[in-house]
């Protein structure tokens, strides 16, 4: 492939990965406005929002199915269709089993897309001598501080979400039609043999899979809750900030962690990530002023900035299974962190209050240390620093 088709390639698979983010962004900026209108309470909401990630998890297996059929390319481009209409549907859901029944779809959709977008990343990196694979995840973050701000200003402006969110899935639309072509022709299951469209992690992999469940229990209880917290808990005139200043916080995390796990390598960084997630979400919870919140946030997003991509990397050497079938047995486990986690926050937040639901979710980043100190009794389940940012 030339150099001008590896660009081209590497900036639409760029632009799926801000689709992602963006739209997915655009729902978490509007979840207390939606709670309002719907009249949910903090247990309901957590409910509700438990139809998410059980559409990500109940389309895992039919995914890998599907990868290995047809290109990931293909499946990228329905996956963001089929995710665009559901979010311009989310806006106008009257009744909370309307917004059970389209979040379910959401997340369905969701999976998909974002399966699928990392097998091409996957495919991107080889074209490539260095590494580039967190950048696309650290564009991902910055299409969702986008979002954030874009939520902001349109709460400020009374702006419905049924508007903003059909705007928002034309656009997001027009960008996935306009790039797809530049796109990988990948064939299916590429780089490893045909395997069952499912394949449960072994030892190793199923550890990632628990470290990729710490970070994504904090990052959906972010997405979910954050407003709603800084709102509730710190009394903030724009609960909205709050997750803004984590969304800076994790892109800021994303673009440097390359750097830093090839200095201190990715034992170091991982473990520096479990205590920050602690630190920040245990500060936010001990000190609920808007101020200091803020500065917990940002902690959280340091924290949970490089789990994911430097555990998708490990997976991605994996000698049992190719690299996109590794990726989608350990988000098997992770999601269960979406899945999970912050629906139980609301009933947490229901039985006490929301600063005790923040507090017990800072042993996650406890546990996200242990998992990583033990990698040290599994000789090359971690890179040396020389090669902690190569590609998978």
């Amino acid at each position: 492939m030339t150099t001008d088709s590896a660009t081209r390639a590497r900036v639409a698979v760029t632009l799926f990965f801000l689709v992602s983010g963006f739209g997915f962004s655009t729902w978490a900026s509007r979840i207390p406005t939606i709670q309002q209108r719907l009249g949910l309470s903090e247990a309901a909401l957590g409910s509700v929002l438990l139809a998410l990630p059980a559409g990500l998890m109940l389309t895992l297996p039919v995914t890998g199915l599907l990868l290995q059929r047809f290109s990931s390319r293909q499946i990228m481009l329905v996956g963001a269709v089929l995710y665009n209409v559901a979010l311009a549907l989310l806006g106008f859901a009257a009744h909370p089993w309307q917004l059970v029944v389209l979040l379910f779809c959401f997340g369905s959709s969701r999976n998909l897309l974002n399966i699928a977008v990392n097998a091409q990343s996957v495919g991107v990196q080889a074209l490539y001598p260095r590494s580039i694979i967190a950048t696309f995840h650290g564009m991902w973050s910055v299409a969702g501080f986008a979002a954030a701000a874009v939520g902001a200003g349109l709460v400020a402006l009374q702006v419905a979400p049924g508007y903003h969110f059909l705007g928002v899935a034309l656009g997001l639309t027009g960008l996935a039609v306009a790039f797809f072509p530049g796109t990988l022709p990948l064939p299916p299951n590429t780089g490893g043999p045909a395997r069952p469209g499912f394949a449960w992690p072994d030892k190793t992999l199923l550890r990632f899979g628990l470290m990729a469940f710490t970070s994504m229990a904090c990052e959906g209880t972010m997405y979910d809750w954050s407003a709603i917290y800084f709102a509730k808990a710190a009394h903030a005139p724009v609960g909205t900030v709050g997750f803004a200043v984590y969304m800076v916080a994790m892109t800021t995390g994303r673009f440097v962690g390359d750097a830093l796990a090839s200095r201190f390598g990715v034992r170091a960084l991982l473990r520096g990530s479990g205590l920050l997630m602690s630190g920040g979400l245990l500060l936010a919870a001990a000190v609920p002023v808007p101020l200091v919140a803020a500065a917990g946030f940002a902690l959280v997003g340091l924290g949970v900035a490089c789990v994911v991509p430097l555990v998708f990397g490990m997976a991605g050497r994996s000698a049992r299974l190719s690299g996109g079938p590794a990726i989608a047995a350990v988000s098997t486990v992770g999601y269960f962190g979406f899945l999970l986690v912050p629906p139980l926050v609301g009933f947490v937040a229901e039985a006490a209050n929301l600063r005790w639901a923040f507090a017990l979710m800072a042993g996650l980043g406890l546990v996200l240390f242990g998992l990583v100190s033990r990698l040290r009794d599994e000789p090359g389940a971690v890179p040396a620093p020389a090669d902690a940012a190569q590609p998978d």
